[in-house]
């Protein structure tokens, strides 16, 4: 009987040892399930992703060199009212020395159209020895820019569901392909937002899915895609507008969230897409009380510094979202929200609405809080920094259209949508 006894003791140990083993494996396998998520596809950009050179020193020499008057105007990202350039928005680009022009939908009206217009804008820059970002949203689904016959890409929601980092990844690259066949450099995707919130009418399908590990795994996938084409990647809307019933371009949403949900949940794309090599990142119109009772995500040091800088690691570009957004400009005056976002840790300003002399007012505000001490010297220099070493990366100064075979691009889009129907 003893030795039944002693045989039946040992398989009760044994079946012990081997739940506590597979529930701390399960445990750990959650812990990290994010992590995996986005490296299980990095065998899809590992050849092709853009290598990142070492910055010269020249960088910090023509930083220091830099007049504080075109220091500041390398932090204003503008955009322009119509589908050409009007003589004072020539003057604006050529004397004001903006940093970046983004052409939104009120811009383009077909291809040679968009293409005569981005040619105006280099054109106008063509004296200043700084090249600048020239950006759009093209997105896929229903925020894209890039006009027919160059087909629209299926939306994020639709690329997610597929749940292939291989098929995000080509769609990054198509996407980024559709972009610079205009000579443009920058683009103002992917969506890292996670939409979990079925009120949400801004997100909804631009978001790959409703969990971290959906949005992570995908998103980060189409962001190399991007930058395996040589095109910047803009992740948005930090630190996150899945969760929001409120449409941030009409009024300013509110979040209720303790920094340890936010940090479970929205941030995980983000601080992912960062280890993978994020260069820009752009901030959201959103106030976040449990992190900054007074300030939205545009002006708060807490989230840019602390939360995005410091917390994430990110040394890369902080763009706002457009300051004439209803949060923004239904609570404060242009030049107010410009310094506050400056201030707040900002690199760049989306300033679209340069109408009625708001560029040159905008441009004194900053140039006034510089000299009163309010944004000190050093901030703007790390600021300019950042830009120029990011404008170097891509070979921005190349300023080389590339030729784009239209009936090619559109066969690989076909071939795409096609496997997301």
């Amino acid at each position: 009987m003893k030795p039944l006894i002693i045989i039946l003791g040992a398989l009760v140990v044994i079946g012990l040892t081997f739940i506590l083993v597979t529930t701390q494996s399960s445990l750990q396998a959650e812990k990290e399930e994010v992590k995996t998520a986005a490296s299980h596809s990095k065998h899809l950009w590992k050849e092709t992703s853009l290598a990142t050179p070492e910055i010269k020193p020249a960088v910090s020499t023509k930083v220091s060199n830099m007049p504080l008057e075109e220091k500041i105007t390398q932090l204003l990202y503008v955009g322009v009212e119509g589908t050409s350039l009007a003589p004072s928005e020539e003057q604006m680009i050529a004397d004001g020395r903006v940093g970046g022009v983004i052409f939104l939908g009120r811009n383009i009206q077909n291809t040679d159209q968009l293409q005569t217009l981005v040619n105006e804008a280099k054109k106008a820059n063509e004296s200043n020895p700084t090249p600048m970002f020239l950006g759009v949203d093209e997105e896929g689904g229903r925020v894209s820019r890039i006009p027919t016959p160059l087909k629209k890409l299926p939306s994020s929601y639709k690329i997610g569901s597929e749940n292939d980092p291989e098929l995000a990844f080509t769609a990054g690259k198509l996407l980024a392909r559709k972009v610079k066949a205009f000579g443009l450099n920058m683009n103002f995707a992917p969506v890292l937002d996670i939409n979990n919130n079925p009120e949400n009418q801004v997100i909804g399908d631009r978001s790959f899915g409703n969990t971290p590990k959906h949005v992570t795994q995908m998103g980060v996938a189409e962001m190399r895609g991007i930058q395996s084409e040589g095109i910047i990647p803009v992740l948005k809307h930090f630190p996150g507008h899945g969760d929001t019933s409120v449409d941030s371009h009409v009024n300013l949403p509110v979040i209720e969230k303790s920094m340890s949900q936010i940090d479970d949940f929205e941030l995980k794309p983000f601080k992912e897409a960062i280890d993978q090599g994020a260069e820009a990142v752009m901030t959201a119109h959103i106030l976040f009380p449990e992190l900054d009772k007074a300030q939205p995500a545009t002006f708060s040091s807490t989230i840019i510094q602390n939360l995005l800088r410091e917390k994430a690691n990110f040394d890369g570009l902080v763009i706002t979202d457009d300051m004439g957004m209803g949060a923004i400009s239904k609570n404060y005056g242009t030049n107010e929200a410009t310094v506050k976002a400056i201030q707040a840790g900002s690199d760049m300003v989306l300033l679209t609405d340069t109408r009625n002399g708001n560029f040159d007012k905008v441009k004194e505000a900053l140039l006034k809080a510089v000299k009163e001490g309010t944004i000190s010297k050093k901030q703007i220099d790390d600021s300019v920094t950042r830009i120029l070493r990011t404008k170097e990366k891509y070979n921005l100064s190349k300023d080389e259209q590339t030729e784009i075979d239209f009936e090619q691009l559109n066969e690989q889009i076909t071939k795409l949508r096609n496997e997301t129907n």
